[in-house]
């Protein structure tokens, strides 16, 4: 009996430091490196950090509350009113306010907004549109709607606030007065504009922590024995066509559809990472992904544009090396069928004719998410019914434009150092740094 009674002993005692080692600390400095810039819509992870929005989705994509504490509809959805929560204060000590709310997200959407008005009463928000909001709470969450105190969007309630940006490092630190309660972590520092190649190189000799890793590059990071936080289909690979100038004619954009191959930039480009479709979202949220045809077809898309040759195509895209070559090789597919393309910089004040795009899943629940991607393409649709039938219909009713045209479904990766405890993902791939610690803070 008392063999046993001091084994047990000895082994609790052996379980008291392990416990201690998963126990979360306070302090430390996360540091993590990117290709891009933090700032940037829809993916900067610095944004999220800094400020919040009205509403937050949860994993299983309910809209949560975050600034507001409840909402209900009125009128048959025609009618939204939010109520802010108390007490909540912007990192430069300014009072959150309904009319500081209406202010910023007025500027947010100008005239693209989900809703035809917005103005307060006392502590509420209202939202009044002309047609049904149904999917307004889930819409909120999203990264165009956070709240920003100033028109920089760099003064929010998140749980760091900006600290400065100094040689290619931006640098947030813990708002110790965030109403969701303090970070782990006492700062985040930021290295924008790190190539992959130097992000793993930094991750290996311990002076970064959290890296990037794209899609294409997934099966390296394994085979490297990397530790990797991998989301499931989080981002669309979409070609977006201009509905205007020498694209305008319908019959030129179903061309430039059928006549690129989704299944060379799968196995090619992206390594057979992603999923082939020609649909908005991933089938895992719809169903019904297979019945939109992604085979490619030539001959097709040589009858369409009757035999002429169309006047010479600008493409850009943004991004890494994987985006510039599948741009190159959606260039050859498009030479094939009988367009001259060429791939040019981003930016510099040149529109293109068309562009190769990355577009964020916005929510796990069908009706949200696809109105979500309508928002960002200028088409305010409502998907009223809650039904997949009709959110086909109107997912099809907007394909059949050929101004977006789906190719891959793509994982969103990054990969992280041994110190780093209790990081997750959201929902479109965005890793939740307020919520992680490291094992090794003071």
């Amino acid at each position: 009996m008392l063999r046993r009674l001091a084994i047990s002993f000895m082994l609790a005692a052996l379980a008291l430091p392990a416990v201690a080692r998963t126990r979360p600390h306070y302090g430390g400095t996360l540091h993590v490196e990117i290709e891009g810039d933090p700032w940037q819509r829809p993916d900067g992870m610095a944004r999220r950090l800094v400020l919040d929005g009205l509403t937050r989705m949860e994993a299983d994509g309910s809209a949560q509350p975050a600034l507001a504490v409840e909402w209900k509809s009125e009128n048959a959805d025609h009618r939204w009113q939010f109520r802010l929560r108390s007490g909540v204060r912007f990192s430069d000590e300014s009072t959150l306010t309904a009319d500081a709310v209406v202010s910023a997200l007025g500027a947010a959407c100008g005239a693209n907004c989900p809703w035809t008005a917005i103005h307060a009463v006392g502590s509420l928000v209202i939202f009044t549109s002309d047609a049904p909001m149904p999917n307004l709470p889930a819409l909120l969450a999203g990264d165009e709607f956070l709240i920003a105190a100033d028109a920089g969007g760099n003064i929010g309630t998140g749980p760091f606030q900006l600290n400065g940006f100094n040689n290619a490092v931006l640098t947030l630190t813990a708002n110790e007065n965030c109403w969701q309660g303090r970070p782990f972590v006492d700062a985040v520092e930021i290295h924008v504009h790190r190539s992959i190649r130097d992000q793993w190189l930094d991750l290996s000799v311990g002076r970064a922590d959290l890296v990037e890793v794209p899609a294409e590059q997934l099966r390296q990071a394994r085979e490297q024995r990397l530790t990797v936080l991998q989301s499931p289909s989080a981002e669309l690979l979409a070609l977006s066509v201009a509905s205007a100038g020498v694209l305008g004619n319908p019959d030129l954009r179903w061309a430039i559809a059928l006549a690129v191959d989704r299944g060379s930039l799968s196995n090619v480009i992206f390594q057979k990472q992603g999923e082939v479709t020609a649909s908005l979202l991933p089938s895992s949220i719809t169903g019904y992904s297979f019945l939109f045809p992604t085979e490619r077809d030539l001959n097709k898309s040589h009858e369409k544009h009757g035999g002429l040759t169309p006047p010479p195509l600008t493409m850009t895209t943004e991004g890494g090396s994987a985006m510039q070559l599948a741009a190159q090789r959606i260039a050859l597919n498009l030479h094939d069928a009988g367009f001259n393309v060429q791939v040019i910089a981003a930016g510099g004040g040149r529109s293109a004719d068309l562009a190769l795009r990355r577009i964020l899943l916005a929510s796990n629940q069908l009706q949200a998410a696809l109105e979500s991607i309508l928002l960002g393409e200028g088409v305010r649709t409502p998907v009223l019914d809650q039904s997949p039938s009709r959110a086909f219909q109107v997912e099809r009713n907007f394909l059949e434009n050929h101004t977006l045209i789906p190719l891959l479904d793509l994982p969103r990766a990054y990969a992280v150092s041994g110190r780093v405890r209790d990081l997750r993902m959201s929902i479109n791939g965005t890793p939740l740094l307020a919520g992680a610690s490291l094992q090794d803070a003071p």
